[in-house]
């Protein structure tokens, strides 16, 4: 079948347009830039067309009935079109040849004020401390669709208010408008059928099913498609409009999958973290401990000043001189009597700038710390690295299988120093003892541990999560861009800079100031990122390697647009 037999004609406001067949009308007059109001339709659940928001007028060509001519098309081929007296959902039907559609008619735009004053009928007027004030559907379409005004003279509803239904959301019953968005994630999405509708009419309410509660590890992504302030996040809840929020691209660094995510920061605090669309990576949604994954970042224990052991205590001391303490110390030891412990946390060009340290000292053991745990059947990885593939790349396909050798040579007294960056080697199989017996430990993290309090130098990195720039590969082989929504607390500076700064002083200048000049030099000496630049990455990403594992959330999404239940 030829492209032009898959796509079909529909005129949408006077002007036709083509669309694949099979697009739903909502979706054809959003690529027509008419965007339909609706609060049900959601592209990646099923259709169930209930709140009649985006109600149109539909018209067809018509049918000649038996001795009639058949209708003349006009000069460009289209059949005239005959209007169906009474509005037609368009977040359910799908386009066909010669189909009208009209999204500002007299009789639309009666639909949309008709349902605006059934849906406020018995809302409360609580938008002055509701929560979602800012992005919520409801007050958005009464200011476009709304009368102004109520001609309900009844006493409102009562409903249940401020419920705890999990442990991480509340429920205000009396701002729900039934769209039963909530109700089909967890069916459709989280297989977790917790949520439904109970009783009749104006009483109906949500609840969740006795005996269970909405606690699954997806369950805050009913947050995020509320349309309303129904269902709000108790991490988030009451704790900055988000008008007042900065929002910036970025991805989650809690596992290998690297969801997107757009962070909300105000005055350098980080506030939420919430799910951005790609359908290659994360679809809509993310897993709740990614989400909840950074308010560590202003620990008490934040490392905020580089330090110097003196004395058997640190002290605080400028960049220039613990810099400088660490490559006079580094220069004291044989190449084989130094390892480097890297990080799966690091983005690839603080790993490469580790490669070009290891490679100034001529240090040839050089590891990552493997980090694994449980995945799940949607989007959690099993590696809880954000970045194992671009340290297997940078590094050596090895470098996640050395750490027992390294930590073999410190016990043994064969390697004498060592470079820890971003980890705690007390949590990485090393004892306590055993490298109080090192000569010289110089670490980099952004929490104050006990691998810090062992070392000779310690520095002050900054966190993935919001605080610095940088690209990483998830485990699909996806290369994704980092990007900073806060600064650091302190003098804490980015790996890349203090590794940079480090080989420098050991006598191997490179002239490297900016972000972009390491991923250049990164693009110059590794083939696989030949040719590319941190502008041409984008906002979405692009394939560099050989899928590792599979997504199963997206697999399953597939089948379900291939079945029509979906857009996707």
């Amino acid at each position: 079948m030829s492209e032009a037999n898959d796509k079909v004609n529909v005129q949408i406001d006077g002007e036709w347009h083509q669309f694949p067949k099979g697009t739903r009308m909502i979706e054809a007059c959003r690529l027509a830039g008419k965007e339909i109001p609706h609060y049900c339709y959601h592209p990646k659940l099923s259709s169930p067309g209930n709140c009649r928001m985006c109600l149109v007028e539909m018209g067809m060509p018509p049918r000649p009935r038996p001795g009639e001519d058949p209708p003349k098309p006009d000069k460009d081929g289209h059949l005239p079109i005959q209007w169906i007296p009474r509005p037609a959902i368009s977040c359910a039907n799908t386009i066909a040849e010669g189909m009208g559609i009209r999204t500002d008619s007299q009789l639309t735009n009666e639909c949309r004020h008709g349902v605006m004053e059934f849906l406020l009928i018995n809302h409360p007027l609580d938008c002055p401390i509701c929560d979602q004030a800012g992005e919520c559907r409801l007050q958005e379409f009464s200011v476009e669709f709304g009368t102004g005004g109520s001609r309900f003279r009844e006493k409102k509803v009562k409903k249940p208010k401020n419920v705890d239904i999990g442990p991480r959301i509340r429920l205000d019953d009396e701002r729900c408008i039934m769209c039963s968005r909530c109700i089909r994630f967890c069916q459709e999405v989280a297989d977790d059928d917790v949520l439904g509708f109970t009783d009749r009419g104006s009483h109906t309410v949500l609840g969740v099913h006795p005996g269970k509660e909405l606690s699954n590890n997806y369950g805050l992504n009913t947050v995020d498609i509320c349309p309303v302030g129904a269902l709000t996040s108790n991490d988030f809840r009451f704790q900055m409009r988000v008008w007042f929020l900065k929002e910036t691209n970025s991805i989650c660094t809690s596992c290998g999958r690297g969801c997107n995510i757009i962070a909300g920061a105000r005055e350098d605090k980080l506030y939420r973290l919430t799910p951005r669309d790609n359908n290659e990576v994360n679809s809509s949604w993310m897993c709740d401990y990614g989400r909840l994954n950074f308010h560590f970042l202003t620990s008490e224990a934040r490392l905020t000043d580089p330090m110097i052991l003196e004395h058997r205590a640190h002290r605080i001391a400028r960049w220039s001189e613990a810099v400088g303490r660490a490559a006079e110390k580094l220069k004291e030891f044989d190449a084989s009597k130094i390892a480097i412990i890297a990080s799966g946390r690091m983005t690839n060009e603080e790993l490469f700038m580790a490669r070009r340290l290891g490679e100034t000292l001529g240090i040839e053991k050089i590891a990552i710390v493997p980090r694994s745990g449980e995945a799940d059947d949607y989007l959690v990885s099993a590696d809880k690295n954000p970045n194992t593939r671009g340290a297997r790349l940078i590094l050596g396909k090895k470098v996640d299988k050395q750490l027992k050798e390294i930590a073999a040579g410190v016990k043994k007294g064969t390697i004498t120093a060592l470079i820890a960056l971003d980890e705690n080697l007390l949590k990485c199989g090393f004892e306590e003892d055993t490298l109080k017996k090192l000569d010289l430990l110089i670490s980099s993290h952004i929490l104050a541990n006990p691998t810090a309090s062992l070392s000779h130098v310690v520095f002050p990195s900054t966190a993935t999560v919001a605080e610095k720039r940088g690209t990483m590969i998830n485990r699909t082989g996806r290369l994704q861009r980092l990007n900073q929504a806060i600064d650091p607390p302190g003098q804490a500076m980015d790996l890349w800079e203090i590794l940079r700064d480090l080989a420098q002083a050991l006598g191997g200048s490179n002239g490297v100031y900016l972000l972009e000049d390491v991923f250049k030099l990164m693009a110059g000496t590794i083939k696989e990122f030949e040719g590319l630049s941190l502008g041409k990455i984008g906002d979405q990403g692009l394939p560099l390697l050989k899928p590792k594992e599979s997504i199963p959330l997206l697999e399953r999404e597939r089948e379900r647009i291939e079945k029509g239940i979906i857009v996707g």
